[in-house]
């Protein structure tokens, strides 16, 4: 696959701005609308969407905000085989010929199967989830195939030798994920790299993670350049890597995305001075996140007690930074609209489908036991 000559900056549509309407998910298309005009007006073309994203809307807000309004000529967009719903090969065909349906396009220009980590990746291989997306590619209804990737390093290697017909890799890369344990982004970008595949680039912030950091690592940032926000670091970190197509970003206002393209559009990679500071930085913030949680909110939607798990660990990150009694009035509040983590019955079905591999219902409980 030749890389192609568009800016780096991918839309990825799963953070969009919010809505009280229950109506596309809660989704407010004005906002997204404006968003999106802004975005294509500066020369930015790739968005990136999925069956699951905001309750299955994401991919008809596409395509009635991007497909419907702009030539087909101006924009790349990839959508995800959900192969965790699979239940026969038919259900392939069906979710894809939806998925088309919903996007407004003819073809996808990049198509994955969604979320491989050992489980994801066996019903792909008993499904013949590979088969299907190279004879889509064969048929014209995709022009690149590949996976995204939240398994380990061993792993990614065992299904890029098996199937080297994958085109490009859809990997979870941050400064602070560069030497995880868990994450391996390190390690699996060098497997891409070793069998030539192209690399997009997911939670780059981290889910918004680190735009929000510790005092004295952003001091680091705003001492180099006052007048780089802290997001630009992450985002450009993760877009100075060899043989990146795009860096994906969950914008959800207008002030995030005018950010990032201020210094996407002529994208410059970062010195060695820049990456000296970052590495200054990460030692500092590895010490202040308690939970790795990057807010994705898989782990919610088949939660049987309705535990907003990901805000509970949002505000338990904040307790370590500031104290527990700052944040007690906001842990009280959220235990009024659904689960509290003492609810948690101990089903594991959120760590099934957590990316981070967080062991969440140990997790729970100790945030519960923080505040209560």
């Amino acid at each position: 696959m030749k890389m192609p000559e568009i800016k780096k900056l991918g839309f990825g549509l799963m953070r969009l701005p919010y809505s009280e309407s229950e109506q596309w998910g809660h989704v407010d298309l004005e906002k997204t609308r404006q968003m999106i005009d802004a975005y294509m007006a500066e020369g930015f073309s790739y968005f990136d969407t999925a069956w699951v994203y905001h309750g299955g809307f994401s991919e008809k807000i596409f395509g009635e905000l991007v497909a419907k309004r702009y030539p087909r000529e101006k924009f790349q967009v990839t959508s995800k085989m959900p192969v965790w719903e699979l239940k026969s090969d038919e259900d392939l065909t069906r979710i894809f010929e939806t998925q088309l349906k919903n996007c407004c396009v003819d073809y996808f220009d990049y198509y994955f199967l969604h979320s491989l980590e050992p489980n994801n990746y066996a019903k792909s291989e008993k499904f013949n989830g590979f088969d299907f997306i190279k004879n889509m590619k064969n048929a014209g209804k995709i022009k690149h195939i590949g996976f995204s990737f939240h398994g380990n390093a061993e792993l990614l290697d065992e299904i890029l030798t098996k199937y080297p017909e994958m085109e490009l890799i859809q990997l979870q890369i941050n400064y602070i994920d560069w030497e995880s344990d868990n994450v391996q982004s390190r390690k699996c970008y060098e497997v891409a790299m070793k069998h030539g595949k192209i690399v997009s680039i997911m939670e780059p912030v981290k889910g918004g993670s680190l735009a929000n950091i510790m005092d004295d690592a952003k001091k680091l940032f705003t001492d180099y350049n006052p007048n780089a926000s802290v997001a630009s670091w992450a985002i450009r970190y993760a877009a100075s890597l060899d043989n990146i197509l795009v860096v994906l970003s969950g914008m959800s206002n207008m002030e995030q995305l005018k950010d990032n393209m201020s210094y996407m559009k002529d994208f410059i990679p970062l010195n060695e001075q820049e990456q000296t500071v970052i590495k200054q930085a990460t030692e500092l913030i590895k010490n202040t996140i308690a939970i790795g949680c990057t807010a994705c909110r898989y782990c919610t939607d088949g939660c049987p007690k309705k535990i907003n798990i990901p805000r509970y660990f949002e505000l338990f990150n904040e307790s370590k930074r500031y104290g527990v009694n700052s944040f007690r009035w906001h842990y009280n509040e959220e235990r009024k609209h659904g689960g509290a983590p003492s609810d948690c019955i101990k089903c594991k079905a959120c760590e099934k489908h957590c990316p981070q591999k967080l062991k969440i219902v140990d997790l729970l409980c100790e945030v519960g036991k923080a505040f209560d």
